[in-house]
């Protein structure tokens, strides 16, 4: 099987790129957070995804970033992560809060003195703070003395937004799987089957060919749960003549994907097969207005404007896209009050979503931003899908 992974010299160009802002933004040090749920900024900067304990990544005006992690997983760390140098604090155990006496552990004081090379450090980032649990964030206040605490998500979302070959790679081969996920689901759910039991279906496909993780909770939900733009599969029964939504997505060297289709048992009664219709409609519509240079205002704009025009205003719940990466949605959001443009290789989930009190219904696809429009990641079974 193929492996698909970011190589060690990106991670140094990731690095030395990261130094190169926090230097025009007078950051000193700068420590990314992340978790078992969004291990995005951790990951991107040293390839090591935590689980139970929570994990960071401090980096220094010059020398290589220092991976932090709580007290039980460094011969993980070391095995998986591309950092030479671990610490482990107290700070980043699991949420059961063990105390782990006679055990040695660094301390925040310690992180900040080896990453500022012993320097004075004036102003302390810290990317990954909308996930930063409190008692983290005051730990490392206390320890940060009289330095300045900046917000410093955007250094790191800035780099993340213009995808490089190798992530574009390992997104791709997300989607392929993805599909293959999706059309085994397809030819083998039945009526009858718990919506839990087809989300073993999915994942089943996805593991055996070749998925690392799941890219996100695997959507299946039918009837009115269907209505639920987020939600989580239950022990519902699938029924005919129920719309059911689908939302299958593999992980692939820390790369996301998901592939969104609505589907029926039997034919779909001739309201939820018009509004199952337009939605995919307003979905190629959204594709065809991206491209490198447009304004992201602009899409979010124009895409409304058309779905009110077709009579459909009052199914919408939000549009039409978020970006794609290493988590299944991050940013940037596309919206109204975007204020940037479109660029060759950012990557977006074209995700329309249509709802009644009924059921509702999400198409949704992975796109790459090109000069003249966009790669399609993700384009199989884009058809009304009647089982």
């Amino acid at each position: 099987m193929a492996q698909f992974s970011i190589p060690k010299p990106e991670f140094r160009r990731r690095w030395a790129t990261l130094r190169q802002a926090m230097a025009e933004a007078d950051i000193d040090v700068l420590i990314a957070h992340g978790d078992e749920a969004d291990p995005s900024n951790v990951r991107y900067l040293s390839d090591y995804w935590p689980l139970f304990e929570t994990g960071g990544v401090a980096l220094g005006r010059e020398g290589d970033p220092i991976l932090l992690i709580g007290p039980e997983t460094l011969t993980f760390a070391r095995d998986r992560g591309k950092c030479e140098s671990i610490m482990q604090l107290l700070e980043y155990r699991e949420s059961a809060e063990p105390e782990y006496p006679g055990v040695v552990l660094d301390t925040f004081r310690d992180v900040i003195a080896r990453a500022s090379g012993g320097r004075e450090v004036r102003r302390l980032g810290i990317a990954g703070l909308p996930v930063m649990p409190v008692t983290v964030y005051e730990s490392l206040r206390k320890a940060a003395g009289r330095a300045r605490i900046v917000r410093a998500d955007n250094l790191i979302v800035q780099m993340r937004t213009i995808k490089s070959a190798n992530e574009i790679r390992c997104m791709k081969e997300a989607f392929r799987i993805s599909e293959v996920a999706t059309e085994y689901v397809l030819n083998h759910m039945r009526p009858g089957m718990a919506e839990q039991q087809v989300v073993g279906l999915a994942q089943a496909a996805m593991y055996a060919n070749g998925a690392e993780y799941e890219g996100h909770p695997t959507y299946v939900l039918s009837g009115r749960n269907s209505t639920h733009a987020i939600g989580r599969p239950s022990a519902k029964v699938l029924r005919t003549g129920e719309l059911i939504q689908l939302n299958i997505g593999a992980l692939v060297g820390g790369y996301s994907s998901s592939v969104g289709r609505p589907v029926c048992f039997g034919k779909m009664p001739a309201k939820m097969r018009d509004l199952v219709s337009f939605g995919l409609e307003a979905h190629c519509k959204t594709a065809e207005m991206m491209r490198a240079g447009v304004p992201a205002a602009d899409v979010v704009t124009r895409f409304e404007e058309f779905v009110r025009a077709k009579g459909y205003g009052n199914f919408l719940l939000y549009g039409p896209c978020h970006a794609i990466g290493l988590m299944e949605v991050e940013r940037p959001w596309m919206e109204s009050s975007s204020r940037y443009p479109l660029a060759e290789n950012m990557t977006f989930q074209v995700d329309t979503f249509l709802y009644t009190k009924q059921f509702g219904l999400r198409w949704e696809n992975g796109v790459r931003v090109t000069k003249g429009g966009v790669e399609w990641l993700s384009s199989r079974f884009n058809e009304v899908l009647e089982l």
